[in-house]
């Protein structure tokens, strides 16, 4: 049976945040509205792809991208009820790192049997 015929929502769901640096853009906006400028400089990521990112994270409706008429144009990111939806399952694998994950480079399983 193919997986999406399970649970086609939950594949869905995987699709949008499975997407590689969305859960660090999502957890860096759980801290508020962000300017585009903020996100990049301190997620290691080119700006194309953050780019990238928002615009879908947008389009899922994850994301609210808000222009402000002022000189210079000013644009800031947020989240919308769907993104802060996603705050307890970030926040969760947080709490899950901080008790299961270590940063051994000297072993190649970064997670620890407890």
């Amino acid at each position: 049976m193919n997986p999406s015929e399970l649970c086609p929502r939950f594949e869905k769901g995987m699709e949008i945040i499975n997407r590689r640096w969305t859960g660090f853009i999502i957890y860096k906006l759980l801290s508020g509205p962000q300017r585009f400028s903020a996100i990049e400089t301190s997620i290691p990521i080119s700006g194309r792809l953050l780019s990238e990112r928002l615009k879908d994270l947008e389009q899922s409706g994850v994301v609210k991208r808000e222009v402000f008429p002022e000189t210079p144009v000013r644009i800031e990111y947020s989240l919308t009820e769907k993104g802060r939806a996603l705050e307890p399952i970030l926040r969760g694998i947080e709490q899950w790192s901080q008790a299961w994950v270590t940063i051994d480079h000297e072993s190649k399983d970064d997670i620890v049997d407890r």
